[in-house]
Parts: C-alpha cells; sequence; structure tokens
C-alpha cells in the first residue's frame, strides 16, 4: 500500500490542524493505521493510533486530549485532528499501515510509511 500525508504547515500556539493520509493499492481496511512524528534532532516516537475498523484509538500521553485520530474506509483515509497545538508539536508527521491484526504503538511493527507532512507551531 503507498501512503500520501498531507496538511502540515506553519500555525500558531493554540491553533489547529488536520493531517490527511491517503492510502492507494490495497484494501485499506484491512490496516491499522499509525501516527508517528519526529522533531529536530529527536527520534521518531508514537502518537496515536487506530484499529482497522475505526473502533478503537490509543494516544501518547502528550497528545491526549488535543488530538483526534479517526478514518474513512471509504475514502482509503486516516486523519490527524490537532487542537491546542503547542510548540513542541513540531515534527514531522509520518502515518503507517499495519498488516497485523489490531492496533499498535511500536514503530517495528507498522509494514509501509508515508513520506511525512512538516508541522510547524510557532510561539
Amino acid at each position: 500500500v503507498q501512503l500520501q500525508a498531507s496538511g502540515g504547515g506553519l500555525v500558531q500556539a493554540g491553533g489547529s490542524l488536520r493531517l490527511s493520509c491517503a492510502a492507494s493499492g490495497r484494501t485499506f481496511s484491512n490496516y491499522a493505521m499509525g501516527w508517528f512524528r519526529q522533531a529536530p534532532g529527536k527520534e521518531r516516537e508514537f502518537v496515536t493510533t487506530i484499529s482497522r475498523g475505526g473502533g478503537s484509538t490509543y494516544y501518547a500521553d502528550s497528545v491526549k486530549g488535543r488530538f483526534t485520530i479517526s478514518r474513512d474506509n471509504a475514502k482509503n483515509t486516516v486523519y490527524l485532528q490537532m487542537n491546542s497545538l503547542k510548540p513542541e508539536d513540531t515534527a514531522v508527521y509520518y502515518c503507517a499501515a499495519r498488516v497485523g491484526f489490531g492496533y499498535s504503538v511500536y514503530m517495528k511493527e507498522y509494514d509501509y510509511w508515508g513520506q511525512g507532512t512538516l508541522v510547524t507551531v510557532s510561539s
């Protein structure tokens, strides 16, 4: 499956952005999806994940209550709504797809990755 992330940009602290990740090539509903991010000079980290049907989600503590992951299997797209953004949310955001059953917080358990979209939050 090919993944294309979009929606990044520059936003002031307290603002909102919605990222999208469009999938093509395989049956999207067969994949659990995740978002990860990598800040400058730091390792890539888990942000959030969603099950194949969308009924289960899980968030990193750092984004819980501010970010919402969702998916539209009819449109082969997963979304990340980011509210109350903070400068520390600045990073390249990557979407990823997992073939295995259930979602995961571990990068190594994802099989396909998008190219990343840059989110910059100014103070």
